[in-house]
């Protein structure tokens, strides 16, 4: 997911951080600490509500090095592989810091309403 948060103290008066969540029963809470033993990062969060965990990854040097290199050499099925396209497309805008500047920021909130629940297509 990509976050947008609006913060007076950035340049263009607001944060963008990327968020690489996987979520799953809790049964399958080995198979989570299993995926940060192998990316070498993230955490585990268990929700207190329901019976999910979330495997979180945030910084952007593990999302860039490890995360979308994992799942480019082995892609996501479904349109969870359109929404990791997207997710890319954000992490080369960060990487290049252009989310800085207001037409990076622009594109990168353009990419975020297409994504998840605003897609339109499946194609």
């Amino acid at each position: 997911m990509i976050k947008i948060r609006e913060l007076s103290s950035y340049q263009t008066g607001f944060r963008v951080e990327l968020v690489f969540q996987l979520t799953q029963h809790v049964r399958d809470e080995q198979l989570m600490k299993s995926l940060i033993e192998y990316l070498d990062c993230g955490k585990i969060s268990i929700d207190k509500d329901a019976p999910i965990s979330r495997l979180i990854i945030t910084k952007i040097d593990d999302l860039n090095d490890k995360v979308i290199p994992f799942f480019s050499k082995f892609p996501i099925q479904g349109v969870k592989q359109l929404d990791f396209i997207d997710f890319c497309k954000a992490a080369e805008i960060i990487k290049a810091k252009a989310h800085l500047t207001k037409e990076g920021l622009e594109h990168i909130q353009l990419i975020k309403a297409g994504m998840n629940r605003g897609r339109k297509s499946t194609a």
